[in-house]
């Protein structure tokens, strides 16, 4: 029974041994936690937790126990590879899969019950046909469960291999699980006893002591240096390694006689304290294997085949009637063990190199595992490289130097040739039945070649028979081998290989010319060694022709009831004799050159074949014409003669005459009756409207007929479809059909109406293309927004180009082509107005781009020049001088500009638009808003800044309305003053302004001129109001407009004139809620508003002209 203790240090030590394997993934790492826990007692169920190894013991102890549990060994090494591979930092490329075709994994996981198992709780749950694999949305395996399984394997396999050798420490918990008894000797030392086979009569073998271990949990005692080591007594039976349990090769005295594979023995003594130890190596003597299989040992030896065979091989060998009577010598097999190590590894008898298990090949010298160290003599032909050719012994078949098996019999590379019982190349008493020596055939004819592989039975007898590998001396005298002649069968391959190559440039010659394989294969039985392409081409039309007439020769024949059908039916006759009793006709069958091609082709190049499957394929044909009601061979025949035997072309060709009347009918050019949806056949209308409209279903074809038959409809039935198309709901196809426009006010289907892209409204076609039609031809091109809301904006040039984009495709269908080039035009000049150097003409209408450089600027259309700059009309003291000393001289020297005073001052600063730029003769006076005419931009005519129609992009705008955002030197603000306020900000800082009118302005009304609103269209006309004394000849309006131009022209800043009141108010404006100060007067609280509203920079956009 388990205590807590032994619990204790079984999780202490399990903890310990899996994180040293977590971290390096090795092995031999955790060896000696394994051999811990493996002497631990513990009953089995409570030491493993995630193997099942109770029930993995009792499945795979069934029959022969010892044989099972080695068995069970070797599996649960490899196991225990697979673990550590998932477990190692450095995992193998192919980790996530597990092949069943692998040969060490059939050989040893899956032969035991549960290895798979095992395999699933690493993680291998995905079965795919040729393995088992991780699922596909694992990344990583847990490897902290990996770890924890692979270390039950491990431990699992120490106690079954202690078990195996009788030193396990506590085999008591063991001996309900295996079904042998587990007993205790004298000594301190475990034996297992098999039960005895009563059907051989032979007693179990009791399995040598083994060598005592010593406890995990004591630590070997130091190897005294004193005395010189023993020598090695060793006795035979003794082959398990002290570390690893395998098959020890070596023992080494200054160790205690300790045994070591070749593995371990590096390994152990690398360590500098033990680089001196001379070890011995363990001579023993091989046992004999099979010349068959080389694998099991030898039972007995038959003097006849000259072959010492295992158990199975000698029952298979000599169960073939000819080999039945040999008499075989049993061998005495030597004296073994009933409970052998594990092999873990094979010495190489010809370098004496150890190599893995599961290695073929040596890895010194790539021998084979089986071969032997015998020197072969010069007269047996073997093959001086591993790499090169070997002819199999037993079908003489020449194979690749790299394969092992032969690719035609799959006898091992080494295994000689199968004995025959009667003399080489001899035909035996017995029926005259005879066995070929070179493919072992039994010829059951007397003849002087092989049936099979067609070789002289008379060159059998000079063939030598190699020797067995371990050959017993014979009973009878063996006589000498002849000497081996020419190797007729490399010859025969040799040809065959000539041939085929010869047969593969033709091939490829012919696919040149466009001829196929079977082409060249049937014409080279007709052509008699001539070339096959030339004769495709000039014989085969005649040889087609000349099939064609036999087959209706032949056809013609059974019509008329004469002999000779029996010379070319040849089994088909029955077929033929009815084909020709129901064809009927006078004539021979129409065939056709295709046709008999196929049929030509179908029989290897065989005339006669030919003519009968030629005969046979029509008759096919003309029985499936006739299922499908064409009874009238001859059209069938013509028909079938004309597609070249294809029966959906005689099909068609068939049918064309009976579809005429509907084709007919489909192309006639009278128009359909329209659909009447009270018409009482309801199903007809339906049938109609599935077939017109493409309706998805009949339920859509009678919702489409409900909705017409509802009192007072007003919609089409196109309309209806439409509607119905797009969804099923009735209300919401109402909806659809039942929109009205909001410029005409009718109503309308959805599919009826358009709309933009830029907002929500829609209207109806008619009133779409109308709208687009007046804006393009009579007004800007910023006035194409949606006759409804007016939307987009188009003083934003974001929304401006993708909008222009989308109204392109919306008025290429609806507008007429006149009217949509003008658009194209127009819109074509708006692009070019963003160019800064394109220009208007002054006086006239016309556009152009102007690449020089010079104030002068003439005009292509109209031949007149003006400035490039001010945009006035050019006159000649313009020349070499800039604008603004052009203005100055014109004021002091002209007496046109001179008679207009003032008023041709504020024509010359009148509003210039900061879109386009384009220039007004025109006062600010009036209404601030300005719309320009060229681009349509809406600005404020006092400081230029944009007119908003909504929410505008300015931080804390809360208007929804039209509105501007004006600075507090614009016109807008300081049109609200008196005269003198403003006079008195110029006196402030020292700007003369003119008081007197002009020597020629008139004495009653301002004319000064000004854009109006007449009868809804903008004209511009004189403005016409009494003038005031004191204001230079203008109306109160315009002379302060023309202070405000002073004032903006030296940048004076209005504030430093602001009362109390007006002060608060411009820095709510500006500044936002500027609170007044609990102890602060009324004085300190203005001059701290001044200070901050001063610290508000001006109007950036205000003009400044002087």
């Amino acid at each position: 029974m388990s205590g807590g203790p032994a619990s204790a240090q079984m999780d202490e030590v399990r903890q310990r041994a899996q994180s040293l394997l977590l971290s390096s993934g090795l092995a031999q790492d955790v060896r000696a936690d394994v051999q811990t826990m493996a002497a631990i007692a513990l009953p089995v169920s409570e030491k493993y937790v995630h193997l099942a190894a109770e029930a993995m013991l009792r499945e795979n102890t069934t029959g022969q126990a010892l044989d099972s549990l080695s068995k069970l060994v070797k599996a649960l090494s490899i196991l225990e590879k697979y673990g550590c591979n998932l477990t190692s930092p450095t995992r193998p490329r192919y980790w996530r899969s597990v092949k069943h075709n692998n040969p060490v994994f059939r050989a040893t996981v899956d032969a035991i019950k549960g290895g798979r198992r095992v395999l699933h709780l690493y993680g291998y749950t995905n079965q795919q046909i040729d393995g088992l694999s991780f699922p596909d949305d694992v990344i990583e395996p847990d490897v902290g469960n990996v770890a924890a399984v692979t270390l039950e394997v491990m431990t699992l396999r120490s106690e079954v291999d202690m078990l195996l050798k009788g030193n396990h420490p506590h085999p008591e918990f063991f001996k309900d699980i295996i079904p042998f008894h587990i007993q205790k000797n004298g000594s301190s030392d475990s034996v297992a006893n098999l039960p005895a086979d009563k059907s051989q009569g032979q007693k179990a073998h009791i399995p040598p002591p083994p060598l005592s271990l010593p406890a995990p949990s004591t630590k070997p005692s130091p190897m005294p240096r004193t005395h010189p080591p023993k020598p090695a007594t060793i006795s035979p039976s003794v082959r398990a390694c002290n570390l690893c349990g395998g098959a020890s090769s070596l023992v080494c005295p200054s160790c205690e006689n300790q045994h070591f594979c070749d593995a371990c023995d590096d390994l152990f003594h690398r360590h500098p304290s033990r680089a001196d130890h001379k070890r011995d190596k363990i001579h023993e003597t091989k046992p004999e294997t099979c010349t068959i299989c080389g694998i099991s040992a030898v039972h007995a030896q038959c003097p006849t085949c000259i072959q010492k065979l295992c158990l199975n091989c000698d029952r298979l060998f000599h169960s073939h009637p000819d080999r039945k009577g040999h008499n075989r010598t049993v061998v005495t097999p030597a004296p073994a063990k009933t409970s052998s190590p594990p092999q873990t590894s094979w010495e190489c008898s010809h370098c004496t190199t150890v190599n893995e298990m599961r290695a073929v090949l040596c890895t010194t010298c790539e021998r084979p595992r089986l071969a032997t160290s015998i020197v072969p003599d010069a007269s047996m032909s073997l093959p001086t490289s591993p790499n090169s050719e070997w002819q199999c012994k037993s079908c003489t078949v020449l194979n690749q130097g790299s394969s092992i098996l032969c690719q035609v019999c799959e006898r091992p590379r080494l295994a000689t040739r199968p004995p025959v019982i009667s003399k080489p190349g001899s035909v035996s008493d017995s029926g005259g039945k005879w066995t070929c020596q070179f493919c072992t055939f039994v010829n059951t004819q007397p003849s002087p070649v092989c049936e099979m592989c067609s070789l002289s039975c008379k060159d059998s007898s000079g063939v030598s028979l190699p020797q067995p590998l371990h050959q017993v001396p014979p009973v009878t005298k063996v006589q000498p081998l002849p000497k081996p002649r020419v190797n007729l069968e490399l010859k025969r391959q040799k040809t065959m290989r000539d041939d085929g190559l010869k047969l593969i440039h033709q091939i490829r010659e012919a696919e040149k010319q466009g001829i196929s394989p079977e082409e060249v294969c049937a014409a080279l039985c007709m052509c008699g060694g001539s070339n096959p392409c030339d004769w495709l081409t000039s014989e085969l039309p005649h040889l087609l022709d000349e099939i064609c007439a036999m087959a209706a020769s032949v056809q013609l024949s059974y019509r008329t009831g004469s002999a000779g059908t029996a010379s070319v039916a040849d089994g088909d006759g029955a077929e033929l004799e009815q084909n020709a009793a129901g064809g009927g006709g006078g004539g021979g069958a129409k065939l056709s050159r295709a046709e008999a091609k196929l049929a030509w082709l179908a029989a290897g190049g065989d005339t006669d074949k030919a003519v009968r499957r030629l005969l046979r394929d029509r008759q096919v044909k003309m029985k499936e014409l006739h299922s499908l009601g064409f009874q009238d061979v001859s059209q069938c025949e013509e028909a079938l003669r004309q597609s070249g035997g294809e029966v959906k072309g005689a099909l068609s060709l068939l049918q064309r005459p009976l579809m005429e009347p509907f084709h007919q009918h489909i192309w006639i050019d009278q128009p359909e009756p329209p659909i009447d949806p009270k018409h009482p056949d309801k199903q007809r209308t339906c049938r109609r409207l599935l077939a017109l409209y493409n309706l998805p279903s009949w339920g859509r074809c009678e919702l489409v007929l409900s909705l017409l038959q509802e009192p007072d409809v007003t919609y089409s039935l196109e309309d209806v479809v439409q509607a119905v198309k797009e969804s099923h709901d009735k209300d919401f196809i109402r909806r659809l059909l039942n929109n009205e426009c909001p410029c005409c006010l009718s109503i309308f289907p959805r599919s009826k109406m358009q709309s933009l892209t830029s907002c929500q409204c829609s209207v109806c076609h008619e009133c779409f293309r109308a709208h687009f039609t007046i804006a393009i031809r009579d007004k800007h091109i910023r006035d194409m927004v949606c006759p409804v809301c007016s939307e987009p904006d188009i003083n934003d040039p974001e929304q401006l180009d993708s909008y222009f984009s989308t109204l392109d495709i919306q008025l290429r269908d609806c507008l007429e082509t006149e009217v949509y080039d003008l658009f194209h035009k127009k819109l074509t000049e708006h692009t070019l107005m963003k160019d800064p150097k394109f220009l208007w003409c002054y006086h006239c209408i016309f556009g152009f781009i102007n690449d020089g450089n010079q104030l002068k600027v003439t005009c292509p259309s109209c031949l007149k020049s003006f400035c490039a700059q001010c945009k006035k009309p050019w006159e000649p003291q313009h020349q070499d001088v800039s604008c603004e000393q052009f203005q100055l001289w014109k004021r002091e020297n002209d007496p046109e500009y001179q008679r207009q005073g003032l008023a041709g001052y504020l024509r010359d600063n009148g509003i210039t638009c900061p879109q386009c730029n384009f220039q007004y003769a025109l006062t600010k006076g009036g209404c601030m808003h300005f719309n320009c005419s060229q681009c349509r931009y809406q600005f404020c005519s006092g400081c230029n800044n944009p007119f908003h129609k909504t929410v505008c992009k300015m931080p804390g705008c809360v208007y929804n309305g039209l509105h501007a955002h004006h600075p507090r030197d614009c016109l807008f603000y300081l049109r609200d003053w008196d005269v003198n306020q403003l006079q008195q900000l110029l006196q402030r800082s020292n700007v003369e302004y003119n008081t007197d009118p002009s020597n020629g302005a008139q004495a009653d009304a301002c004319g000064v001129m000004e854009q109006k609103d007449e009868d809804g269209q903008q004209v511009d006309s004189p403005c016409g109001l009494q003038m005031q004394p004191g204001q230079a000849g203008l109306c109160n309006k315009h002379y302060k407009e023309y202070l405000v131009s002073l004032i903006n022209a030296h940048t004076l800043d209005p504030a430093v004139l602001y009362n109390a009141e007006e002060l608060i108010i411009a820095c709510r404006r500006y500044l936002g809620d500027v609170q007044k100060g609990d102890a602060e007067d009324d004085h300190a609280y203005s001059a701290r508003l001044l200070k901050k509203l001063m610290e508000v920079p001006l109007g950036e956009k205000v003009p400044r002209n002087k």
